[in-house]
């Protein structure tokens, strides 16, 4: 290598980290794991009714048990007054998470 003028020769830096405090403990990190966590609600998503559709078949196709379809129902009670008729066309809003029962 050549020292160029004007750019700084790492040519004696090695890979690596230690600490120079006399004493110092190395930290452990053994009982960390994998994986991740958010306190915050995910994201609503959306449905539009299409014919043949019930809450039930979109509670299973959404939540794997058409038994939850009443959170379907609840999120969306402004445009749906009787869960047993939804009609083709209507945007349903599908809440993230309806409480697993």
């Amino acid at each position: 290598m050549s020292n160029e003028p004007g750019k700084s020769d790492f040519s004696n830096v090695k890979s690596g980290a230690s600490s120079t405090a006399p004493g110092a403990a190395k930290a452990d990190f053994g009982n960390v794991q994998a994986g991740s966590s958010s306190t915050a609600p995910a994201p609503e998503q959306s449905y539009t009714v299409v014919k043949g559709d019930t809450l039930s078949k979109i509670a299973k196709h959404f939540y794997g048990s058409p038994n939850r379809w009443r959170a379907i129902f609840e999120a969306n009670r402004e445009q749906i007054a009787n869960p047993d008729l939804i009609q083709p066309g209507q945007v349903l809003k599908i809440p993230a998470d309806a409480g697993k029962h």
